[in-house]
């Protein structure tokens, strides 16, 4: 089909199936119980619209980024969090339940929240009236995938009730993340060598980099302050970083033309990069600091192949329900709960146990074999 736009497809596919796979990975118990932390998520959304996109109009008004630089900086610090946030989150076993959460908040604010901090921070920073020329509805498309991959993906969790199928669609999430990266990269350097950003000068790595970096120290000093679970610092601090760098893709490939679109581009390209590399050392930190709900001591191939979050679910399914056999189907539904609060004790027949169940991704299993296998090595 002539002019079909298949780049953007395939991309926006390869978006999907990363979002939906994070999602359908997330224990539906734990997103609701995630929901009601509003500390860590108001924490978030401040950290996420407050301070990163003060973060960046300080860096355009210090440095004097020209307008088409300054700009599309102030829309990448503006957006909402990235999809790779939630897999970060889950390759590095941060709060995952949280990082969706956030994610869908964000998105959602973010229809408000960006037009707003784009106004502001424009309106001080250059004369023009930057947000009349917006192309709106390619930004607001790449939302409403994120939100409906989502959605669909939180649905099946709840619908297929397996952690084997969270298992299978983690695994999917991150294929679908590993592709979108060497989608991404390929369709960045494909255009002419003016485009490249190592040819640039040293204010633009300053103030692209800076950001982010300065973000992420802030990040961790508030959510410690906050008194976040180490996790969901983490998390927080992912979130209020990674930005969806795709929506600041497309705002330049709209905004500018010539030599001014090929150093638009190269701020969403580099920044990408940056946020990759920089995050990638802090989960890589954080882990060995037991910030994760990975073990510090366990392999690197397998910290990020096996999904705790996951594995958390069935040792929390095991460990905080005492089953007591009845000897009949009268007492199925009495259930008290102990003095502390955490050990529910509930008396029902065998069958209630096929029906109730959810089925086991054999993590369990395998998580105390890997165990058991590192006691007999050290003894």
């Amino acid at each position: 089909m002539e002019g079909f736009d298949w780049i953007g497809l395939s991309g926006s596919l390869l978006l999907f199936a990363l979002v939906f796979g994070m999602s359908a990975t997330v224990d539906i118990k734990a997103l609701v119980a995630q929901m009601k932390n509003k500390k860590a998520i108001l924490t978030g959304c401040f950290l996420q619209f407050g301070i990163l996109p003060l973060l960046g109009f300080i860096a355009v008004k210090v440095l004097q980024l020209d307008e088409t630089m300054g700009v599309t900086l102030l829309v990448v610090t503006s957006s909402p969090g990235g999809s790779y946030s939630n897999w970060w989150c889950s390759m590095f076993n941060a709060d995952l339940a949280l990082s969706v959460t956030m994610t869908a908040i964000s998105t959602i604010l973010s229809i408000v929240m960006l037009p707003l901090n784009l106004m502001l921070y424009t309106k001080y920073s250059y004369d023009d009236d930057i947000v009349e020329i917006l192309d709106w509805t390619a930004l607001f498309t790449s939302l409403v995938v994120v939100i409906g991959a989502i959605g669909l993906g939180l649905f099946c969790s709840a619908k297929i009730h397996s952690h084997r199928f969270n298992v299978f669609c983690n695994k999917m999430g991150n294929i679908a993340g590993i592709a979108l990266v060497v989608f991404s990269a390929t369709m960045s350097n494909t255009g002419g060598g003016d485009t490249r950003i190592w040819n640039r000068d040293l204010k633009f790595y300053l103030g692209v980099a800076a950001p982010c970096v300065a973000g992420l120290i802030i990040s961790n000093i508030v959510t410690t302050f906050m008194q976040l679970k180490r996790p969901e610092r983490v998390t927080t601090s992912i979130e209020c970083c990674y930005q969806n760098v795709g929506i600041a893709t497309s705002v330049a490939l709209t905004m500018f033309k010539g030599d001014d679109l090929a150093t638009a581009m190269g701020v969403p390209l580099y920044y990408g990069l940056v946020e990759a590399a920089i995050l990638g050392l802090y989960c890589v930190v954080a882990w060995k600091c037991n910030w994760t709900k990975a073990p510090r001591d366990a392999p690197f191939c397998h910290i990020i192949t096996m999904s705790y979050e996951v594995y958390r679910a069935e040792v929390a399914e095991l460990e905080t329900v005492e089953v007591q056999l009845a000897d009949d189907a009268s007492k199925s539904c009495d259930e008290s709960i102990s003095d502390t609060g955490d050990t529910i004790f509930t008396y029902f027949a065998m069958d209630d146990v096929l029906n109730t169940k959810k089925e086991s991704s054999d993590l369990v299993r395998f998580e105390r074999e890997r165990e058991e296998s590192s006691r007999s090595l050290q003894a």
